[in-house]
């Protein structure tokens, strides 16, 4: 794979609070927001981008990290390099917390309001989010602003410490409310390899103990990866998709798919 030009996508940016971002959106229809892994808005993350958006929504892509476009797969050496400068803008951001257990990260604030406004502009019944490694619990805490109803997890990575291996960075205000909304019909979806060290079997255990039936996890063993990653097994949406049917990559994103179109695409709100 090549850089990618996100030609078919609008640049722009979006400031809230003083914050400013650049943001890539594409399509019509609900809006979607799509938040990029480390080390940022790859052609796989743009890929998946374009598969929300064929679904039939607006998808509204924040660049929070990296060099938009830019493929990192220059061998394993490359990859590893660019996710290493990434993270390191990460680490040194303020809006980010890699390492606190109960707390959700500033930025969250920021793509609350980026919710609201890509609410009020494609209209619709609410809005969806996906989140991914170390951006996957920022989907969840998005979910305290009612116009959040798809909230999707991938491969949810924070905190980094073993101490918050057994939960996410949520905040336990924020957590009590989404506890509340999953109590009133709100679902949320996670998806993971099992041996991903990133995201361990206690995080997905917190999350089915704190939401109960309303969460949905998905779960997928090292033989369903793409095994043309460069890593381990790890991004379930995106570096080890298998864009196949019958392949259990491509039924979980068909699922995140089918969870969008169920809440997003019918004028009950969850």
């Amino acid at each position: 794979m090549t850089d990618d030009a996100l030609s078919d996508f609008e640049p722009g940016t979006f400031t809230a609070d003083g914050v400013t971002h650049p943001l890539y959106r594409a399509g019509t229809g609900p809006a979607v927001i799509v938040i990029a892994e480390i080390p940022g808005i790859t052609p796989k993350v743009a890929s998946f981008a374009r598969q929300v958006r064929d679904a039939g929504f607006s998808v509204a892509m924040p660049s929070l990290f990296g060099a938009p476009g830019h493929d990192p797969n220059d061998g394993l050496l490359g990859a590893v390099a660019l996710t290493t400068r990434a993270l390191g803008r990460v680490c040194i951001s303020r809006e980010f917390n890699l390492l606190a257990s109960n707390r959700t990260s500033p930025v969250v604030a920021w793509l609350r309001a980026l919710a609201e406004h890509e609410h009020e502009r494609c209209g619709g019944p609410g809005v969806g989010a996906v989140g991914m490694c170390l951006t996957g619990g920022f989907a969840l805490a998005m979910a305290t602003d009612e116009r959040l109803l798809a909230p999707v997890l991938s491969q949810p990575s924070l905190p980094l410490s073993p101490r918050g291996r057994r939960g996410i960075d949520i905040s336990p205000e924020d957590l009590a409310i989404v506890k509340d909304r999953c109590a009133a019909g709100l679902q949320v979806m996670g998806l993971r390899f099992r041996s991903d060290r990133l995201v361990p079997d206690s995080r997905f255990a917190f999350l089915r103990e704190q939401l109960g039936d309303a969460f949905v996890g998905v779960e997928l063993d090292d033989e369903d990866a793409n095994p043309d990653g460069l890593l381990p097994p790890h991004s379930v949406l995106t570096e080890h998709l298998i864009d196949e049917p019958g392949t259990r990559t491509r039924q979980a994103l068909d699922d995140v798919l089918a969870l969008f179109r169920a809440k997003l695409q019918t004028p009950t709100r969850a």
